[in-house]
């Protein structure tokens, strides 16, 4: 009995040796798969990483471009109220003129738009009460000094206009109000006054 313990003793000795290399050959095998999908894991989390970090500064960029275009565009109509506020304050500050100046200028606009000299002045409800006979007698007088006719009379019409006036010959009217004078001026003058604001 002997001789067959010794058989099996070295068959399981042997058995387990290869058992040992099997499983120290398995185990080798486990951790290169182990390393090799740990490696490929760290790739693709530092591709993830960097596309995420590549997408946040795009996402970022674009916000950035979105808030400055935003800013100009606020900034372009800030100062667009500006220059229209700044030529309301001119058609405030014609119609607001100390009465001489005013009564020289609705003449002078009377005498340079008048064609027979014939024609009725139109003035809102406040300029007709305050200078109406006044602006009147002084176009007159301008027409009469250029030696034109001079027969320009006040028209019990009032119109609904800041300042100025109309002249009115039959269904024909000159339109001289202080908001086309200013509105004509504005074409002209907008990219002058903006420069002196902002520069």
């Amino acid at each position: 009995m002997k001789g067959t313990e010794k058989i099996i003793a070295h068959i399981r000795a042997d058995a387990e040796a290869q058992s040992a290399a099997i499983l120290s050959q398995a185990e080798q095998q486990c951790a290169a798969i182990r390393e090799d999908f740990e490696a490929k894991a760290r790739d693709r989390y530092s591709e993830k990483l960097l596309a995420g970090g590549k997408a946040c500064e795009d996402r970022v960029d674009s916000m950035d471009r979105i808030a400055r275009m935003e800013a100009k565009k606020g900034l372009l109509a800030l100062k667009q109220e500006m220059v229209s506020k700044s030529f309301e304050l001119a058609c405030e500050k014609l119609v607001n003129l100390p009465e001489a100046d005013y009564v020289e200028l609705l003449a002078r606009l009377a005498a340079e738009a008048a064609v027979t000299g014939t024609e009725e002045i139109v003035l809102n409800a406040r300029d007709r009460k305050a200078v109406g006979e006044k602006a009147v007698k002084a176009a007159n007088a301008k027409l009469a000094a250029a030696g034109k006719p001079a027969a320009l009379k006040l028209s019990p019409a009032e119109g609904s206009f800041a300042g100025g006036l109309l002249l009115r010959r039959g269904s024909i009217e000159t339109n001289c109000t202080a908001e086309l004078l200013v509105e004509l001026q504005r074409s002209e003058m907008s990219a002058e006054l903006a420069r002196v604001l902002f520069d």
